[in-house]
């Protein structure tokens, strides 16, 4: 067949034409590939060598041992315990296959887990797909043991070991040395950022007490470790660690044996009991009923155990030596008959008639004796605690003596006690009841706050520093339960003239005769002053205060019986034995 050679330069041409065509597109593909191979391996290298990292690199969190917590005699408060935590890596838990893995070898290690539970465990923990997150807590070594023999246990997990905390003395310290648990969602929000300090989700924090107090001094610091591990998540080695730093240890004030000794004492008896060094504002003892367990918090409870404690009537979880306010009844009247002395009011020979009624205008105030106690100079005022002596010192003194007194005792204010949660108290004031219930300031005020009725409320930590103060000569310290605390007595101003009378009415309290003459112990010598605290709501409280010995004062301390009924009768007894064992029995010296 012979082609027409009209039809040759058409036929070349397309031809040219194709392979151009194809030429530019090999170019084209040529560029494009250079173009991305600089693109990924120059431009963006270092971003898909950190992702390539991730694939391959795991951190791991290691929680540091907090400092351990002791007594003053160096008896363990607070201990830590090894147990272990299965950890895994977010990026491996998307796997349902490793969840579904887990929960089939805890089922059979005897270890039921709820899936739901697990899901809002790693929800909630999250942080970064590298990081590994603890799945379960709290295991033994003999639990971890059994779960890792399991040939189905995911390979992926790994158990880590953990330090958890445990408090030997149980409920005996709880509301001194608190408790640690797992760090909140607004704790988080609230702690500071520093890099050596920082918290996480599943973190373990104080919540209450010196736990929470010194938590800064008992947590020590963050540790990590960098592994590599293969493409089936198994570790294979370690690239860097960091060893956490160890907390330090606290030595506290707290005598366990005395502390034990107050809570024999108060057994049948809601209430605290306090007692301070008169000489430097070491508590000693600080014992609050009814009281809590703080091991199960520290290692969890349900949310429904968690509201039985928290929503119980009698209030186990309040420290009611710093958080509780009551009205301090008449353990209040070395206050209130200082500030007649101070005041030029009274003398020591000041008399005072006592018929058992105090009439202002229309309103009829009674002493406790409904028939009087006759003539009373100020000495036997407080021996026989006579009301009526002091509502009529009340008309002359004053509100704004009382509370100019009563601030140079550190009333009204917290008294800065190495504790979180202290109460200020209620140290009243015509500005303050202007503002808080829009009423001017009565004289039948003064008459109630003369006897630590009315509006006045006192802890009892500040019951017993009152006294501390009064008992050393005027000297404030302030409250401290951590050993090593450096605290410096501060002057009050109080006239030593005036604070002879006040310790001489407090012995003729204990002394035959005296209202709390039941404290009076054998081979002690205590001085003190009894309180009946009027409740709308039930029985009358019961309150004592005192010291000593009243020669040269080592301890105070106060009883408050939450519907005791009698200061003299009930509480009293209770202060003069644990003073007699805090000066004999116990050594009083005795330390770590």
């Amino acid at each position: 067949m012979t082609t027409n050679l009209s039809e040759q330069p058409t036929q070349r041409l397309l031809s040219d034409t194709r392979l151009n065509f194809w030429r530019a597109v090999a170019t084209g593909s040529f560029v494009v590939l250079a173009a991305a191979l600089a693109l990924f391996q120059v431009l963006w290298s270092d971003r898909y060598v950190g992702l390539a990292l991730k694939n391959r690199l795991r951190l791991i969190r290691m929680p540091p041992a907090r400092g351990q917590i002791y007594d003053r005699k160096g008896l363990p408060l607070a201990l830590n315990v090894m147990t272990f935590d299965i950890m895994g890596y977010p990026l491996d838990l998307q796997r349902d296959e490793v969840k579904q893995k887990l929960l089939g070898a805890l089922q059979r290690a005897r270890l039921p887990h709820d899936p739901e539970k697990l899901e809002r465990r790693i929800k909630n923990l999250y942080w970064a797909p590298y990081r590994a997150i603890s799945l379960v807590s709290n295991l033994t070594l003999l639990q971890m043991t059994s779960l890792m023999e399991d040939p189905e246990f995911p390979e992926v997990l790994f158990p880590l070991p953990v330090w958890r905390r445990t408090y030997p003395a149980g409920p005996l310290a709880s509301h001194v040395v608190g408790y640690v648990g797992e760090i909140s969602e607004q704790e988080l929000r609230s702690v500071e950022t520093d890099e050596n300090k920082s918290y996480i989700g599943g973190d373990v924090i104080g919540k209450s007490g010196v736990e929470k107090y010194y938590e800064d001094v008992l947590r020590g610091s963050i540790g990590e470790r960098a592994v590599e591990v293969d493409a089936r998540g198994r570790q294979r080695r370690t690239l860097n660690e960091t060893m956490p730093g160890i907390g330090q240890d606290l030595t506290l004030t707290l005598d366990l044996s005395a502390q034990s000794y107050a809570s024999d004492l108060m057994k049948d008896y809601n209430g605290v009991m306090v007692a301070l060094d008169v000489n430097n504002g070491e508590v000693v003892v600080m014992w609050s009923n009814p009281s809590y367990d703080p091991n199960p918090l520290a290692w969890g409870v349900s949310g429904t155990e968690w509201a039985g404690l928290n929503f119980d009537a009698s209030r186990p979880l309040l420290n009611r030596a710093i958080s509780g306010q009551y009205s301090p009844g008449s353990i209040f009247k070395a206050v209130t008959g200082y500030a007649a002395l101070e005041s030029g009011v009274v003398d020591k020979n000041t008399a005072i008639h006592c018929s058992g009624v105090f009439r202002l205008g229309s309103n009829v105030y009674r002493c406790w004796r409904r028939g009087g106690h006759g003539r009373e100079s100020f000495v036997h005022a407080l021996r026989d605690s006579c009301d009526v002596y002091f509502y009529e010192t009340s008309q002359m003194v004053g509100v704004k003596r009382y509370d100019e007194v009563g601030e140079r005792f550190g009333l009204g204010r917290p008294l800065g006690i190495d504790l979180p949660g202290e109460a200020a108290g209620l140290l009243p004031s015509p500005d303050w009841k202007r503002n808080a219930m829009h009423q001017g300031w009565f004289r039948g005020d003064s008459v109630n706050m003369s006897i630590g009725q009315g509006f006045v409320l006192l802890t009892p930590l500040q019951m017993a520093s009152v006294y501390a103060t009064i008992a050393n000569g005027g000297i404030f310290y302030r409250p401290h339960v951590l050993k090593t605390a450096k605290v410096e007595g501060q002057p009050t101003g109080l006239r030593q003239e005036y604070l002879k009378l006040v310790k001489a009415g407090l012995r003729a309290v204990v002394a035959k005769g005296g209202t709390g003459h039941r404290a009076a112990m054998s081979g002690v010598e205590i001085a003190g002053k009894t309180g009946t605290v009027q409740h709308d709501h039930g029985k009358d409280h019961a309150v004592f205060a005192g010291y000593a010995p009243a020669s040269k004062p080592r301890y105070a301390v106060v009883c408050f019986i939450e519907g005791g009924e009698s200061g003299g009768r009930v509480a009293g007894p209770l202060v003069g034995q644990l003073l007699s064992f805090l000066l004999n029995e116990n050594g009083g010296t005795k330390e770590r």
